[in-house]
């Protein structure tokens, strides 16, 4: 089931759903007749209302136009909020808040890291906590923008996960024993759903160190984007030429990794090992 992100009033997603309820009903529109507006379906307009579903600019902006900002009540300004919450760098808000939250399928590849997707509390906290000058307020944002994240995968019809880690982040400390083991096992029990498909890659594989990557599969055939990540930042692109190089890099990483049966078993005996 979709989990509502927050139920604070004063959250920005939370508020963006209660207006567009009110203002649909004093305009005594029906949420089919809204999805009709927007170019989505009933159930989407359904979730944006109750908070479970992220926004677009192009429905923020459609809402302006529809309702003709009634009441001071501006869609887009509401939507810049969501996007501008903490916990996300500037270059990540279009991945977590535009595509996250409606993709179908993604693709990933991490060479030195677990999948953020797939990091317990602990471990991302851990890794946020080491990063360069931050502050410990900063900790908790980062920490809370990555749980938020997850729940993309609590969705009523959650993304399929298609995940290559490199085997030597099985055995990369990351915090104490205790916490990679905490960590290994909740991959194993990720692992066990129906939507989460994770190998591990031949460490002897070249092909995937220039860095991390991610692919999103869209809906209603919409094109392939990519986020490709580097120490400074990530960029987030759907031209057709780079799509095409990473997904060619994908397949090559695929080819270097063991069955799903074996990468499983790897997965739990370097748990066993961290002791």
């Amino acid at each position: 089931m979709d989990v509502v992100p927050s139920l604070n009033p004063d959250s920005p997603r939370v508020r963006f759903g209660a207006e567009m309820r009110r203002l649909r009903e004093a305009a005594e529109l029906s949420q089919a007749a809204v999805a009709a507006r927007l170019g989505c379906t009933q159930t989407q307009v359904s979730r944006l209302e109750k908070a479970n579903r992220t926004p677009s600019r192009s429905d923020a902006e459609r809402l302006d136009l529809l309702f003709d900002t009634s009441g001071g009540v501006s869609f887009t300004q509401l939507h810049e909020r969501i996007v501008t919450q903490p916990g996300n760098p500037p270059w990540f808000k279009s991945w977590a808040e535009e595509i996250e939250p409606t993709l179908r399928v993604l693709r990933s590849w991490d060479p030195l890291l677990i999948p953020g997707l797939l990091q317990t509390e602990a471990y991302a906290r851990h890794i946020f906590s080491h990063a360069p000058g931050i502050k410990p307020e900063e900790v908790d944002e980062r920490v809370e923008a990555r749980m938020r994240r997850q729940r993309i995968l609590e969705r009523e019809e959650p993304p399929l996960l298609l995940m290559l880690v490199d085997e030597g982040v099985l055995h990369r400390r990351i915090g104490g024993a205790a916490m990679m083991q905490e960590q290994l096992g909740h991959l194993l029990e990720m692992a066990q759903g129906p939507d989460v498909f994770l190998q591990v890659v031949d460490p002897e594989c070249v092909a995937g160190l220039a860095g991390a990557f991610m692919i999103a599969e869209l809906p209603d055939s919409q094109p392939d984007v990519v986020s490709s990540d580097s120490p400074a930042q990530a960029f987030i692109t759907t031209e057709r030429d780079i799509v095409a190089s990473i997904w060619h890099r994908y397949e090559v990483l695929r080819m270097w990794a063991y069955p799903e049966r074996t990468s499983l078993q790897k997965i739990e005996e370097a748990r066993r090992g961290w002791i």
